[in-house]
């Protein structure tokens, strides 16, 4: 066992037996504040000729008399912990401050109209609007205020028609990623009789003509492809694509701009080695014909007309850019427009007839423009070292936005002319915050195995290392989704109180293209908690910090990450904040859309990779007894991504386990989830009780 790695596993051949862990977690003694006491169950299965212990498969079923009530007891036990600590009042003002702002997100020209979401400084939710011409009044069309007393109930914008004139959008309850979609008459602002039910929507494309639009869908048994004519019933509608697929598969759909062409997409899970593109010519209805099956490598298609650019990893680690013409679509008639180069290439959208490009250059943007034909022209200049995102624009049309944003800028939203160059602000979200007394280094420091890891590490310009000071860590480290600079309140807040935040570029992300994602990726995911880890290390030894003023943070993905960090590393961090979290790695696909991540992290069905996920499950290798930090946990009922059993189970089980004073909580929420949506009101008390716990546990105190 390397001496980095304290791994405490419970099994039957393990330090305890199954019989002594029921003991120990049925006789746990009291904590400082006693936590609710869980009923314990003798729950044990045998997979691979190993038994597992499962003392808390109970909590799994989210409806169930007994569970709702631990929950409400739960509930009540972190508002007796988290209520009278001093100044969280200031603190939920002072979030207030900085996130009662004006937020509007990036438009969407279509036919001279401008359609965007926007959030007045006063309201809780995002209210979709539409701006005729760029100097054009605001004018509201779905206001999600009026639909629910509690504002549980956002609204987004799914697609817009190529003339204006109708707008599909989503309803969404809490954070579920179940949706409800709707259209809208633009001129009339009056509501369409055509509507999709509650269901788990991938994508929606309205035809040109507005006869229809095709949409995808996930179910239980496979992503579906239907087709809907305007003025007919749901039960109607068309299956156009999916069969011989699985509930592992992912699928997409648009229309390209010109009208002609249907473009689907098929992902082999969220991260799978390859990925498909479909075309159909829906003038003459033509039938859906495969443009990249049988290449063992991901596409992803961008229309321009009757050509279709494709980023792909084919041959290609760090990314590149390839042309198909969908008249003459066979490979051998494909053109490399944009090789690869030695960074990876990020980001990618067609607009005027020309390429732009985003790069990853030590995990700062670089842009650069190019011809149709792969010709370069340009670096598009930006602010500062920062992101640079979400380039959209039309093929036929000069005008582009993006949105850019760094640790010390907030968001911006810029509209980009690709034909001169030019720039003008179109929209920027003013925080309330001094960010010239905020210093952003990027450090480098050497993992376990000597491999070299970058992070960002934001303090006061005039804070003393005393290698004392309350450090916050958050990291991800999965599914190819790189960490970049990025505004973020948290990170001014908790530096203008005197504290460093910190944010790791972990391998298993997509900072350093293909080969950094799967470096981290089934067998190899441990080398993403000791990323994690060495960083913890590396910033003790550089005097930043001590492991009793060291805390960590991450969600979903990065839930499972510090889940691991707080059973592997007990002793590195003082406190955790662990959101909507992975923890049973036993048996996370077995519920919800988890089976999309079999990808990612393999599945214990399977003998070989149980191996390696039971090694490292954080809900398995709670050692009662141990010290734990103290934790609190963040899940609710409307996370329907990632299941809240995660949390709940391991909340009950390290209450039961742990052998210090140290709290453990469970913060959870009946309207929270995974996908957005939650009202401004709840986020800021929300995020107050989550900052408070953290800056408690450090001593820092609001100013």
């Amino acid at each position: 066992m390397r001496r980095y790695l304290r791994v405490f596993r419970i099994s039957a051949a393990g330090i305890f037996t199954v019989g002594a862990l029921f003991l120990v977690l049925s006789c746990a003694g009291p904590k400082t504040k006693t936590s609710p006491v869980t009923r314990v169950d003798n729950v044990v299965d045998t997979l691979h000729g190993v038994e597992i212990a499962d003392p808390y498969r109970w909590l799994e079923d989210q409806n169930s008399p007994e569970t709702r009530a631990w929950l409400a007891r739960q509930n009540a036990y972190m508002r007796s912990v988290i209520d009278p600590l001093p100044g969280r009042d200031k603190l939920v003002r002072q979030l207030g401050e900085l996130y009662r702002v004006d937020d509007i997100s990036r438009p969407d020209e279509r036919n001279g109209r401008y359609f965007f979401t926007k959030r007045a400084a006063g309201q809780d939710l995002a209210v979709i609007y539409v701006r005729n011409g760029l100097k054009g009044e605001d004018r509201p069309l779905v206001d999600p205020h009026k639909l629910a007393a509690d504002h549980s109930i956002s609204v987004g914008i799914e697609d817009i028609s190529d003339d204006g004139n109708v707008l599909a959008y989503h309803l969404r309850k809490g954070g579920q990623d179940e949706t409800r979609i709707k259209l809208i008459n633009i001129a009339r602002g009056e509501q369409l009789p055509d509507s999709l039910p509650w269901a788990d929507y991938f994508n929606i494309a309205l035809t040109r003509d507005l006869s229809g639009f095709y949409y995808a869908k996930f179910t239980p048994e496979r992503p579906e492809v239907y087709y809907h004519k305007m003025g007919t019933p749901v039960t109607d509608d068309k299956l156009v694509f999916g069969e011989g697929y699985s509930a592992e598969n992912i699928i997409t759909c648009q229309i390209s701009e010109n009208g002609r062409w249907l473009l689907l997409q098929v992902y082999f899970g969220s991260s799978g080695e390859k990925s498909e593109v479909y075309f159909k010519d829906l003038n003459g209805n033509g039938p859906i014909l495969p443009l990249t099956k049988g290449l063992k490598a991901k596409f992803y298609p961008y229309d321009a007309g009757d050509w279709v650019y494709l980023k792909t990893d084919w041959n290609a680690p760090n990314w590149r850019i390839l042309r198909a013409d969908l008249k003459k679509p066979a490979q051998s008639n494909w053109q490399e427009i944009i090789p690869e180069s030695d960074v990876s290439l990020d980001e990618f959208s067609v607009v005027g007839g020309r390429l732009i490009a985003g790069y990853l250059v030590d995990v700062s943007s670089t842009v650069k423009v190019f011809e149709a034909d792969g010709t370069y022209l340009r670096d598009v200049a930006l602010p500062a070292i920062g992101t640079a995102s979400d380039f959209r624009g039309h093929w036929d049309k000069n005008e582009a936005f993006f949105s850019f944003e760094s640790f010390h800028l907030p968001k911006t939203i810029y509209r980009y002319n690709v034909a001169d160059d030019s720039r003008e602000v179109w929209a920027k979200k003013n925080v309330p915050v001094n960010t010239e007394n905020l210093v952003v280094e990027q450090l480098w420091y050497y993992s376990y195995d000597s491999t070299r890891v970058p992070m960002f590490v934001v303090h006061d310009k005039d804070l003393k290392l005393t290698g004392d000071n309350p450090t916050l860590m958050y990291g991800y480290g999965g599914f190819n989704q790189s960490m970049t600079p990025y505004f973020s309140t948290w990170a001014a807040l908790w530096a203008e109180y005197g504290g460093v935040y910190v944010i790791t570029n972990l391998r298993g992300g997509g900072e350093f293209g293909k080969k950094w994602h799967e470096a981290a990726m089934f067998e190899k995911k441990q080398n993403t908690f000791d990323d994690f880890y060495a960083g913890a290390e590396y910033l003790i030894r550089q005097g930043y910090t001590s492991p009793k003023k060291l805390a960590c943070m991450g969600g979903s993905n990065g839930g499972l990450l510090v889940g691991a960090a707080l059973t592997q590393r007990p002793d590195l961090f003082r406190a955790v904040l662990c959101s909507y979290p992975l923890l049973d790695m036993v048996r996370y696909d077995k519920f919800m859309v988890a089976r999309f991540w079999i990808s990612e992290y393999g599945s214990a069905d399977n003998p070989g990779q149980f191996e390696y996920l039971y090694k490292y499950s954080p809900y398995h290798n709670v050692k009662p007894g141990t010290k734990y930090p103290a934790v609190m946990f963040v899940s609710g009922d409307g996370d329907t991504r990632v299941a809240p059993l995660h949390a709940r189970k391991m909340t009950a089980l390290l209450q039961a386990a742990t052998g210090s004073d140290n709290p453990i909580l469970l913060h959870y929420d009946v309207n929270a989830g995974h996908s957005g949506g939650t009202p401004v009101t709840k986020k800021i008390e929300n995020y107050a009780d989550e900052l408070i716990f953290l800056m408690w546990q450090l001593g820092l105190t609001p100013k």
